[in-house]
């Protein structure tokens, strides 16, 4: 499915007889969403393509007579060389243009509009190149095939979700009272929503991993992980109230940090999301 470069009028067969033509790609761009890229999806796109017109014909090239070659003959120090090369008047086709119908160019073609279906499998990336054979423009000749139209991928940036390869990231801030007691909270996922878990007094920096919740590899290696960063927010205005209760508090044994041993460190913590 990848595409990959481009070319203007590419030859196949080569040798001594005439050649099929290929007409140039065209080249387009799909912005998609996490969902799309999560999912598949089908983009139907309107393509501007040259096209032969319709009752163009073509006829034997003169300075080939249809053989798409010319022959030259050169003296040289080792005698009298043969070589041969695609015909100037037809480029290697064999054939030129007869009639042209109206509206059509010097070449017999015109340009029109097609809608074109583009099925998008899940998993891709900002930057990837698709490729819909057949769908570029056209080439002279009644033996010519068209060109490709090379997709571009281009990814929309989620509001709240960061993508890493097939692992998505996703920032979940928590009050300092959701934080002391647990609970449960719903989260979007990309593909819909899913309830955690908040176990009592859970810590910042803490990382919950929903497995094989992310995006599926293009290669059909399963799919990334869902990482839930946890943040616990500290109000920056209180009431009198609420700052007596945290004064009161300060001294109590309950908020005095007492990190455990098995409490891994922030890089440990990055270390560990990455191993």
């Amino acid at each position: 499915i990848f595409g990959g470069g481009f070319g203007g009028f590419g030859g196949f067969g080569g040798g001594g007889g005439p050649r099929r033509v290929k007409g140039s790609s065209l080249r387009i761009k799909v912005k998609l969403t996490l969902e799309d890229i999560a999912n598949g999806v089908e983009k139907k796109v309107k393509v501007k393509r040259k096209m032969q017109a319709s009752g163009v014909t073509y006829k034997t090239c003169n300075t080939c007579n249809g053989s798409g070659q010319v022959m030259r003959v050169q003296n040289t120090i080792l005698g009298r060389m043969q070589t041969s090369s695609p015909c100037p008047t037809c480029q290697g086709s064999g054939q030129i243009l007869d009639h042209k119908p109206q509206g059509a160019d010097a070449d017999g073609m015109i340009t029109s509009e097609e809608t074109v279906s583009i099925k998008i499998p899940a998993g891709v990336s900002d930057g990837i190149q698709l490729k819909v054979s057949g769908k570029g423009n056209d080439a002279p000749g009644a033996n010519s095939i068209p060109g490709d139209l090379i997709v571009v991928i281009e990814e929309i940036e989620h509001e709240f979700l960061k993508r890493e390869g097939e692992n998505i990231h996703y920032d979940l801030y928590l009050n300092i009272a959701d934080a002391a007691l647990g609970g449960s909270k719903e989260v979007d996922t990309v593909n819909g929503k899913v309830r955690i878990k908040i176990e009592e007094g859970i810590q910042s920096g803490k990382i919950l991993r929903l497995k094989g919740k992310g995006l599926p590899s293009l290669n059909g290696y399963g799919n990334g992980d869902f990482l839930i960063h946890i943040n616990v927010w500290t109000p920056k205005k209180l009431s009198k109230e609420q700052k007596d209760f945290f004064e009161k508090m300060k001294e109590d044994e309950n908020f005095i940090p007492h990190p455990q041993k098995g409490d891994k460190s922030f890089f440990e913590k990055v270390k560990e999301m990455f191993s």
